[in-house]
């Protein structure tokens, strides 16, 4: 088996791809405010319906609406960032063949790559800000430490950035797509998104600290309910190992497939 020899890759030349994904993006804000409407239908339905019924969570003693807001801006933060690497690359990948195109230009695989991570990035940022600010409206913010909840999204996005995108040079055609959702949607139902750990049998409870959105929540959740301490360097080295690895598995993939 050949060696695929990864190439390198410039911030200016993987920014000119940021700015393409960012001109498309300013002639329709749909995709963005898309974004927001199903964590807002979340807050809506269970953080303030079923908050009703719960009242304050045990042992946390905030509303679980204040409780629940934290985990659905980190889901908000990963949805955004996965469907752009997942559903945009492979299109531009498979369908209309964009990358083609733009592989006789000076950008490398790799600056494809890290441009379509960041444009992910950037795009996750401005939903979670604008989510931030609907909790902030809606009495949800508690603690002046919900500003880490910020960079706390551009963590996470970045993992699930780099997820997607390795994932996606997996698939073959749009009903692959399926199977990713058969490991999202649990994912997002059971990790400490709409309940605590404690409730979880001790034995199960390490498959759901495994979870990179259990970590997402914990480094978004616990600032903005005012608890901060050393324990949320784990979350961070957690997302960090997580989407570099994803990253390397991306690039090589990415080179293989474009340029054979």
């Amino acid at each position: 088996m050949s060696t695929v020899v990864v190439p390198a890759w410039t911030a200016r030349r993987a920014l000119a791809l940021v700015e393409r994904n960012a001109m498309i993006y300013r002639r329709s804000l749909t995709p963005l405010l898309n974004a927001l409407v199903e964590p807002v239908l979340y807050l809506l339905s269970i953080g303030v319906g079923v908050g009703l019924l719960v009242g304050t969570v045990p042992g946390v003693d905030v509303p679980y609406a204040v409780y629940v807001a934290p985990a659905i801006l980190a889901t908000t933060a990963m949805n955004t960032a996965f469907n752009q690497t997942s559903f945009g690359v492979f299109a531009r990948m498979r369908v209309e063949k964009t990358y083609e195109a733009i592989l006789p230009t000076p950008l490398s695989v790799t600056d494809i790559a890290v441009g379509e991570v960041t444009s992910a990035m950037i795009n996750a940022l401005v939903t979670s800000i604008g989510f931030l600010t609907l909790m902030a409206v809606s009495g949800l913010v508690t603690s002046a430490w919900a500003l880490l909840a910020l960079p706390a999204s551009v963590l996470i996005s970045y993992a699930f950035a780099a997820g997607g995108l390795a994932v996606t040079t997996y698939l073959r055609d749009y009903s692959d797509f399926q199977y990713i959702q058969l490991f999202m949607l649990p994912m997002f139902l059971f990790a400490t998104t709409f309940y605590p750990l404690s409730v979880y049998p001790e034995a199960v409870r390490p498959l759901i600290q495994a979870l990179p959105l259990y970590h997402g929540i914990e480094l978004v959740r616990e600032p903005m309910l005012g608890r901060l301490g050393w324990g949320l360097l784990i979350p961070v080295a957690y997302l960090l190992a997580f989407g570099s690895i994803a990253m390397a598995v991306a690039t090589r993939r990415m080179t293989r497939a474009m340029l054979r």
